[in-house]
């Protein structure tokens, strides 16, 4: 089974959960999980993590996020992208690039956004976007959220190109809507990809068709190691004997000086074990470890 974590491009038209489920299927119906949701509307990053590789999807939630987007502006609808009904329309103002990029430096910084209905938000066991479709619409707390950066790419006469990082729980449709009525009119989302989650800016996607072939070729699928997204966390390197205390669930004595309150774990071979804490006494206590730990640049090694 393959231990490692895949950044698919998922493709428009597909939930995360299906496309998850496809590359599950492919790799022999490995355990996994995918962080951040995509909308089936929208393109791009969505890392899976599969078999051991799960254990370390806390690690990545929190992470920012890059998204391209196209507003159309003008119209308003009932999902904040083309995939719900027109609700209302308005005139669009003669916009000029340079004081739309006066305005977007305003949504910098903190703020907060209300979740809308089109979202996989449950209410009562039920998903927010259900009891949309049936015409339902229930309170939402605001949310807090954050904008790093927010970058105009293209301006037409009614439609806006943008680049935003921007934290976990952050719609852009919504945050698109929002600007839209800053900017004077309405709008909604007619292009929407996510190109990098933290911190794999800069690395290659994989699609499904590309998994596929490779597979089908017999070639490995394209995994990079599970510590691939902890470079963050201070590494501890421990001796045979302390790799077998640890994985018999005991501390570690006179691992630091002093508390590290994260730290990713390794063998002196190199492989990667897992995740513990250090406390104030320099005592290593295991936290999440690996029951297979790969040897060292086997990450994209573990398919079939």
């Amino acid at each position: 089974m393959p231990d490692g974590i895949l950044l698919l491009d998922k493709p428009r038209g597909l939930s995360s959960n299906v496309a998850l489920q496809r590359v599950r299927t492919l790799l022999g119906r490995v355990k996994g999980g995918h962080v951040g949701s995509l909308d089936p509307l929208a393109t791009g990053m969505l890392p899976i993590c599969l078999g051991e590789a799960t254990k370390v999807v806390a690690e990545l939630a929190a992470a920012r996020k890059c998204y391209r987007f196209r507003v159309a502006l003008g119209a308003a609808t009932a999902s904040g992208d083309t995939e719900g009904e027109v609700t209302q329309r308005a005139a669009v103002p003669v916009l000029e690039a340079g004081a739309v990029r006066a305005r977007l430096v305003a949504w910098v910084g903190r703020r907060t956004q209300v979740p809308p209905m089109y979202s996989a938000l449950k209410r009562d066991g039920q998903p927010l976007y259900r009891l949309a479709r049936a015409g339902q619409e229930v309170a939402r707390e605001a949310r807090p959220v954050e904008i790093y950066e927010l970058q105009l790419l293209s301006l037409a006469a009614a439609e806006l190109e943008l680049r935003a990082v921007c934290s976990k729980g952050t719609y852009v449709r919504v945050l698109a809507q929002d600007l839209a009525v800053d900017l004077g009119t309405l709008g909604h989302v007619t292009l929407l990809h996510r190109e990098w989650v933290e911190p794999f800016a800069g690395e290659p996607m994989h699609s499904l068709a590309e998994l596929t072939t490779r597979l089908a070729r017999g070639e490995r699928a394209p995994l990079l190691p599970p510590d691939a997204p902890l470079g963050h966390l201070p590494p501890v390197t421990l001796a045979p004997d302390a790799v077998r205390a640890l994985q018999q669930g005991r501390q570690i004595e006179g691992v630091a000086r002093g508390a590290l309150p994260r730290v990713r774990i390794y063998a002196d071979d190199g492989r990667f074990l897992g995740l513990g804490l250090v406390d104030a006494h320099g005592r290593l206590q295991p936290r999440r470890l690996l029951n297979s730990a790969p040897r060292p640049g086997s990450g994209d090694a573990q398919g079939l």
